[in-house]
């Protein structure tokens, strides 16, 4: 019997998992698919010669986190590489918001657009020197995170205090037009800040932006050599190498719970796995608490609150093998890993108000990743390993193009979508649809079948907006990994502090189970103590969101992740 059962190999399972057997426990990883990884995988089925990423490709959140550095992936054989430049952001007249790795070289491409914004951008470098090891401390560690906040806090203080704290809390539009004269640096920060489903005019969307920029800066969008499925590799062999076990094709249907304790597991397969000391799931906050723990040993207020739990947008991906670069119409385009492609930062809100009205864009925004420019290995000589993907909203009531899309997803709306996408990248690259040679499309529910985490093609394990974080996340009250049943863990993206592949959930998750307070935090969690008698079905989570409820099936997925 193992001491513990990690439902889920994706990063944030195997993260928890390697936590726990260095701490001497045994442990027993049960993935649903074929092999193991979530959403970080490669393959070769665009190409042969090509390698692409699955899910997610670009890792900032990865390269800042503590929680694998501790891991010494490199021992595993885990070799990062970059693109020379981070990010860039095309103009229609041949001009492009650039994000270097050096600070200096990004500000000197701002005053080519307005002269005194160069200055701008260094000044929230500066407070990101000031701030960020506190961030990064508060970020990556169990919440509340409070000697990170209180240290935090007084670095908020020493950088102008409140007014930094209003500065962070600001739409990005709003950020960028108090920050910039020039449209160059407004871009920037919002084309990142919608690497999460945070729209221009969204609350907090300026500090998150900020954030992913400042990564890139300081860390840049590093991607694993040879593929992304490298970096489960090296988890994996750690895990193995110190008597872990990864058991994949084992879909996890029910946890067992008697006398209000996790004891184990059951398998689609029948078969029952004892848990000795604890189970942690890095499945969705629906998927835990809506299919694989009975109702009745559930509060009905978190029911009630799970009800409530927003999905982040849903997820359209395309995968291309190109017989030559990228012919971006900005040169300096062809040297950046991300390349975010709209009209401007109208043209984003002009996106994210079609999202918010379940309309699917015409003009969709285009996150392109450029796999070989970033990574040799990833094709043969003057060809490019290619991406892009685009959100979609989670409900789809109609489509602001002409296609008719209707999230149904079939072979024509996929290849319509498809179509939508390449035409959108060929505005900025034209003859790009000529260099295509093979591409792959991945629609939402592609995505989700392939990784259960990923609901209609949801990467962030929910959304990223202010009402859904830090102790709203997954619902009010929580924030920690700690569930009502003892001895269970939610391990993935839908807690704490969320999204991106970087393992906090994972190790927030194997340190409370290590620590023993789970017990303490159950009994004293802010949730209802009268348990549902009766199970609810999971068509009651979900109602009056105008999400779609969560689908009765085993989850076993790990945690999502897009750029980051």
């Amino acid at each position: 019997m193992p001491d513990a059962v990690v439902i889920g190999a994706g990063p944030n399972g195997l993260v928890a998992a390697n936590k726990l057997v260095d701490a001497g426990w045994s442990v027993e990883v049960l993935e649903a698919q074929p092999e193991p990884g979530g959403a970080v995988r490669s393959d070769r089925g665009v190409h042969p010669d090509y390698v692409s990423d699955v899910f997610s490709a670009f890792y900032p959140l990865a390269a800042a986190s503590p929680v694998l550095q501790e891991l010494e992936l490199g021992k595993e054989g885990l070799a990062w590489s970059h693109a020379p430049r981070v990010l860039a952001h095309p103009l229609p007249d041949g001009r492009c918001a650039v994000l270097a790795r050096s600070a200096a070289d990004t500000a000197a491409g701002l005053d080519t657009f307005v002269a005194g914004d160069g200055a701008a951008w260094l000044d929230l470098c500066s407070t990101w020197e000031r701030l960020s090891p506190d961030i990064l401390r508060a970020l990556f560690t169990p919440f509340p995170p409070i000697r990170a906040s209180l240290r935090l806090a007084a670095g908020l203080r020493a950088a102008g205090g409140l007014r930094l704290a209003r500065t962070l809390l600001l739409p990005v539009r709003r950020l960028g037009e108090e920050s910039f004269r020039g449209e160059a640096g407004r871009l920037l920060l919002a084309g990142s800040a919608l690497h999460a489903d945070l729209g221009p005019e969204a609350a907090g969307s300026g500090g998150f932006g900020w954030l992913m920029c400042m990564l890139g800066q300081a860390y840049g969008f590093p991607v694993p050599v040879g593929g992304a499925g490298a970096l489960t590799a090296a988890l994996v062999r750690r895990l193995e190498r110190r008597g872990g076990a990864v058991r994949c094709g084992e879909r996890v249907t029910e946890i067992v719970v008697r006398g209000g304790r996790a004891v184990g597991v059951r398998t689609a397969g029948g078969e029952s796995v004892p848990a000795r000391r604890a189970v942690l799931a890095d499945v969705s906050a629906p998927a835990l608490y809506g299919e694989l723990v009975d109702a009745q040993h559930l509060p009905g207020r978190l029911l009630k609150d799970l009800g409530r739990f927003q999905w982040d947008s849903g997820t359209f991906k395309v995968d291309w093998a190109l017989n030559g670069p990228v012919p971006w119409t900005a040169g300096q385009a062809a040297s950046a890993g991300t390349v975010h492609l709209a009209d401007g930062v109208d043209g984003l809100t002009r996106f994210a108000a079609q999202l918010a009205t379940g309309r699917v864009p015409d003009r969709p925004f285009i996150l392109f990743g450029q796999m070989s420019t970033t990574d040799a290995t990833r094709s043969p000589a003057g060809t490019e390993s290619a991406w892009a993907y685009t959100h979609l909203p989670q409900r789809i009531k109609g489509d602001a193009g002409e296609d008719g899309l209707t999230g149904l997803w079939d072979r024509r709306e996929e290849e319509a979508m498809a179509d939508r996408m390449e035409n959108e990248v060929e505005r900025w690259a034209p003859g790009f649809r000529s260099r295509v040679t093979a591409r792959r499309v991945l629609s939402p529910r592609t995505l989700e079948s392939m990784d259960a985490n990923l609901h209609e093609g949801a990467i962030n394990g929910g959304t990223a907006s202010l009402h859904q974080q830090l102790v709203f996340r997954p619902t009010p009250g929580t924030g920690r990994p700690e569930t009502p049943v003892k001895g269970l863990y939610l391990a993935s993206a839908s807690a704490h502090p969320g999204g991106g592949v970087h393992g906090a959930p994972g190790a927030n998750a194997a340190d409370a189970a290590l620590s023993g307070l789970g017990r303490l935090r159950s009994a004293r969690a802010p949730w209802s103590t009268r348990a549902r008698s009766t199970r609810t079905g999971s068509s009651r989570v979900g109602r009056n969101t105008g999400e779609q409820p969560p689908r009765r099936r085993g989850s076993g997925m790990g945690a999502p992740g897009g750029v980051g």
